[in-house]
């Protein structure tokens, strides 16, 4: 069974694949039920039961999410048979409370819902392990853009994403106020070191993929001045500025004058208490692997009402 009509729209209004989405959910459900059913939730929950309950944030933070959750309560069958409240048209009994990208705090219910108990109670875990770790890299990413805010300088995140969850990791960093990078290795190209090294150079690596992918942005990693003068001169037009102090990231940004067009995006070794640094030196985008591989988890529960 797919998911109903109006959690595919949702998902679809936030900008996520709803198939991709749903294999997703799909698989985290999967993994609850490998060894067998919901045996406490069938033995503690009368048959036909009916429940209430609210997700509710025990901490403050911004909230990424909610049409995932309603996915899984959906692909649980906890949305089956159900009625709605106000709001929440073909939704079942489910209602949203606030948004993706919403500053909340302690004490804040996001999502209401009315279902079937035992469907309720299997979806729990699933449900809370997506809400969580999707606004706690939006809660982090949040954090850099705040700390960003003013000098034309916006966070990026990578492909250091959790296997299976990068089309969901990346749209909790844009719930945070961030952008993402490339989601894959076709829609970009991105020259490391490793490729400079097969190449034989900057400059022999951007030509060779510029003759294989001539329409495909492109970006180089540089690791020092000397690689930024030439992939300037070889007409990159994004520098990566790879575990470059500051002074180093001026002196590049005015290398990058004389191409107006150029882009720069400094990475490695970034820290939130000098995020500000580092974009008045005048670069475009800082890249922050972290937002995706090490946010802490934003604590949301579901309480029976």
């Amino acid at each position: 069974m797919t998911l109903t009509t109006a959690v595919t729209g949702r998902l679809r209004t936030a900008g996520l694949d709803p198939a991709e989405a749903e294999r997703s959910v799909r698989a985290a459900l999967a993994e609850d039920l490998r060894y067998g059913p919901d045996v406490t939730s069938a033995a503690t929950a009368a048959p036909g039961a009916r429940a209430a309950a609210e997700v509710v944030a025990r901490a403050p933070g911004v909230l990424a999410g909610l049409p995932v959750a309603l996915a899984v309560l959906d692909a649980a069958g906890a949305l089956a048979g159900t009625e709605g409240p106000g709001g929440a048209e073909g939704l079942g009994g489910a209602g949203e409370l606030a948004a993706d990208g919403d500053e909340i705090k302690a004490g804040t219910a996001v999502l209401r819902v009315r279902a079937p108990l035992r469907e309720l109670l299997g979806a729990e875990r699933s449900l809370l392990n997506f809400l969580t770790h999707l606004s706690g890299i939006a809660t982090a990413t949040r954090a850099w853009a705040d700390a960003l805010a003013g000098t034309g300088c916006t966070v990026r995140d990578t492909r250091k994403t959790l296997p299976g969850l990068r089309q969901l990791e990346k749209y909790a960093v844009r719930c945070g106020g961030g952008q993402n990078h490339r989601m894959g290795l076709g829609d970009a190209a991105l020259i490391k070191d490793n490729h400079v090294a097969a190449a034989g150079g900057v400059t022999a690596a951007i030509r060779a993929v510029r003759a294989a992918a001539p329409g495909l942005p492109l970006e180089v990693e540089c690791d020092d001045l000397e690689q930024v003068a030439e992939a300037l001169d070889a007409g990159a037009g994004l520098i990566l500025l790879d575990n470059m102090g500051l002074a180093a990231l001026r002196a590049a940004v005015g290398l990058a004058r004389g191409y107006p067009s150029v882009k720069l995006e400094a990475s490695g070794g970034l820290t939130l208490a000098t995020a500000r640094a580092v974009a008045e030196t005048g670069v475009d985008y800082v890249a922050v692997g972290a937002l995706t591989h090490s946010s802490a988890a934003l604590d949301l529960g579901l309480d029976l009402l």
